[in-house]
């Protein structure tokens, strides 16, 4: 484990600690409901779903999440604007805390905006995401709606690679500046198949330039494997435990773990990596958790 040089921020997000050193705080899991595919929708167009299906995913996460003392975000997709305010209403009402929006395409996404400006929900979401190639109706609607926490993009399709990724930071970072955002959650953009270990390095270089959180949605590279391979359950789960815990190691604030029926599995593993990262950091460099409730503390107990 290494301890990072820079000043490392950290921000408080609807009372989740997200930033800091390695072992300060226990990393920030994000999953997604109401997903293209998700076999809860019964109407995408429309927004219709079965809400016992919801709620009964919701609330195995939060016991999960409670289990490991790794909090939770949920992150709620849309792939049709008409859809987004039914599904951003339902999660609001049934978790505490903060929650992502995250649309498909950008009339999407501002759809979404324009609900949670309507209902005065901006203190408690993510923006998912602040893009490079975003417009400025967009950038607009997110300042709008006053949200001050986003996820910050650094796709680079002309150079997926990890400089190519810190290049697109800082083009990300002004735009994120012009909506009003405050918090700054860096996503180091998963591209290709191998990415876990790119982007784990790249996790590291952004906390050590900039000093900011950073994670990744490290399950992408899993899930195109696996579907192009047809792995196996076991396969994938061992592989999505690799791809989650190696950004860990680098110092990931939060990760993307995918589907939320995939929490019990996503929590587990990540919560080791915590544990072990933290106890690392707790001999070499004397940086204890910030309190009690990280999974140090949680998940070897009977």
């Amino acid at each position: 484990m290494l301890k990072f040089e820079s000043e490392q921020k950290v921000y408080d997000i609807g009372e989740i600690k997200m930033g800091g050193q390695p072992g300060e705080y226990p990393t920030v899991l994000i999953g997604s409901i109401f997903y293209h595919g998700h076999d809860i929708v019964t109407d995408e167009k429309a927004g219709d779903f079965d809400k016992e299906k919801a709620e009964a995913l919701l609330k195995k996460e939060e016991a999960v999440s409670e289990t490991t003392g790794n909090p939770r975000i949920v992150d709620v997709c849309s792939a049709w604007p008409r859809s987004f305010d039914k599904y951003i209403e339902y999660v609001a009402e049934h978790i505490e805390g903060p929650f992502t929006i995250d649309g498909t395409t950008s009339s999407v996404r501002i759809a979404g905006l324009k609900y949670v400006e309507e209902v005065g929900l901006g203190e408690r979401v993510i923006y998912n995401s602040v893009q490079p190639q975003i417009k400025d109706d967009e950038i607009m609607a997110i300042k709008d709606a006053k949200i001050n926490s986003a996820i910050l993009l650094t796709y680079n399709a002309k150079n997926p690679t990890i400089q190519g990724r810190l290049e697109s930071l800082d083009s990300v970072l002004s735009v994120a500046k012009q909506a009003g955002i405050e918090n700054c959650l860096i996503d180091v953009a998963v591209l290709d198949k191998p990415d876990p270990g790119p982007i784990s390095k790249c996790i590291h270089l952004v906390k050590e330039r900039y000093g900011l959180p950073a994670g990744a949605g490290s399950h992408n590279a899993v899930a195109t494997w696996a579907e192009q391979r047809n792995l196996d359950k076991n396969k994938r789960l061992m592989a999505l435990s690799v791809a989650n815990a190696l950004p860990i190691s680098f110092g990931a604030d939060f990760i993307l773990y995918g589907p939320i029926h995939n929490a019990k599995y996503a929590y587990f593993h990540t919560a080791f990596a915590d544990a072990c990262v933290a106890f690392s950091m707790m001999q070499e460099y004397g940086i204890k958790p910030a309190n009690r409730s990280h999974p140090l503390f949680r998940i070897f107990r009977e």
